[in-house]
């Protein structure tokens, strides 16, 4: 089946798999994204429904047929045919290649992601292991974090997760960290929260410096989130010490 039938039938499948939002509300959680469509479907099944796809067409589609694909359900308004989409793709990682970066950003910066939903999702399946595999392109993150896109600025938090929480990529972490600070955005300060706390795995004591010395500039949002591992008496530190006017650090 060509991609782009393959897309339409996924569409079909998913609108007949709709169940009422009574079962599974996921408009609750996402406040505000009243340009989203919900099917209501689960996670599982969308997941089930992707594995399916992929088996059915992985010995005739390349990677480049896989993108075809996702571009065509990832600008449905619904969020799980945003998710088939990504999810086949994600199959795809052992052949993703740094060119797919373009197509990614773009799916971004066009507001197709939408939602934090889905740009985590595309950072989770399909960014970040690149990223992790071609280490070299992590510095694009750098314009990444100031974008005037809200979804490719989270990106450039989110998609460094999966190398800062093996140790990699520390500087740049904390390079887009202090960039995005002073974003007003609540969806950026929770995904900088984030990022720091995954670093904080690899270097705890690295964390808790940097917390120290620019706490007072960091939002009480983020600086929630990345002390979460924390112990309760440290976090209690912490959040006193870097409370702004504070100098006893």
């Amino acid at each position: 089946m060509t991609p782009r039938r393959a897309a339409a039938q996924a569409k079909r499948d998913l609108a007949r798999m709709r169940r009422p939002s009574g079962d599974f509300d996921a408009s609750r959680y996402f406040r505000g994204a009243d340009h989203l469509g919900f099917y209501n479907v689960g996670t599982a099944k969308m997941r089930a429904l992707a594995k399916n796809i992929y088996r059915a067409n992985r010995d005739m589609w390349s990677v480049n047929d896989a993108l075809a694909f996702a571009d065509t359900l990832v600008r449905d308004r619904y969020l799980e045919v945003k998710g088939v989409g990504i999810e086949v793709m994600a199959c795809y990682r052992r052949d993703f290649t740094p060119g797919l970066l373009p197509a990614w950003k773009r799916w971004l910066a066009c507001n197709y992601s939408s939602n934090w939903a889905t740009t985590d999702s595309m950072c989770g399946s399909l960014i970040g292991p690149l990223l992790l595999s071609h280490p070299k392109f992590q510095p694009q993150l750098r314009r990444w974090s100031r974008d005037r896109n809200m979804w490719v600025r989270r990106a450039s938090a989110v998609a460094l997760i999966p190398s800062v929480r093996q140790g990699e990529a520390l500087d740049l972490g904390y390079e887009i960290a202090k960039t995005l600070h002073g974003d007003k955005e609540d969806l950026i300060q929770k995904a900088v929260g984030w990022m720091l706390r995954e670093a904080g795995k690899a270097d705890p004591a690295r964390l808790e410096r940097y917390l120290r010395v620019n706490g007072a500039s960091i939002p009480r949002t983020t600086l929630r989130y990345a002390i979460e591992r924390f112990s309760k008496e440290k976090r209690r530190q912490l959040l006193e010490s870097t409370r702004a006017g504070h100098h006893g650090f």
